[in-house]
C-alpha cells in the first residue's frame, strides 16, 4: 500500500512541476510578445525602426557582405572582380584632439 500511494505522489508531484515549467515558458514568451509589440508602437510613435528589426537587419547585412557567409563553415566564396583600394595603404598623421571650450 505505502508504494502505491509513494507512486501517486510521484505522479502528482510529476504533473505539478510539469505544469510549473510550462506555465514559466508561456509566461516567458508572452513577456518577449509584449515587448516586441512595444518596441513596435514605439517604433511607429517615434518613425525610428524597432530594436528587434534593426537587430536582425543586421544580422543579414553582415551576412550578406560576408566573404563566405554569417556562420558557415566551409570555404570562402571566390570572388571574380578584386574591389577597389584593395592594395592601397593610407599613412596618416596622428594628432591629439583637444575638446574645445568655447562649443556648449
Amino acid at each position: 500500500m505505502p508504494s502505491f500511494i509513494s507512486s501517486v505522489l510521484r505522479f502528482v508531484l510529476k504533473l505539478v512541476f510539469g505544469l510549473l515549467a510550462a506555465l514559466f515558458a508561456l509566461s516567458l514568451l508572452l513577456a518577449a510578445m509584449i515587448y516586441v509589440a512595444f518596441s513596435l508602437l514605439i517604433s511607429l510613435i517615434t518613425g525610428r525602426p524597432s530594436t528587434p528589426a534593426m537587430m536582425f537587419g543586421q544580422f543579414r547585412r553582415f551576412q550578406r557582405f560576408s566573404p563566405q557567409g554569417m556562420w558557415s563553415g566551409g570555404p570562402a566564396r571566390e570572388t571574380s572582380s578584386v574591389s577597389p583600394g584593395t592594395g592601397e595603404v593610407v599613412d596618416v598623421e596622428v594628432r591629439e584632439v583637444r575638446r574645445d571650450r568655447r562649443l556648449p
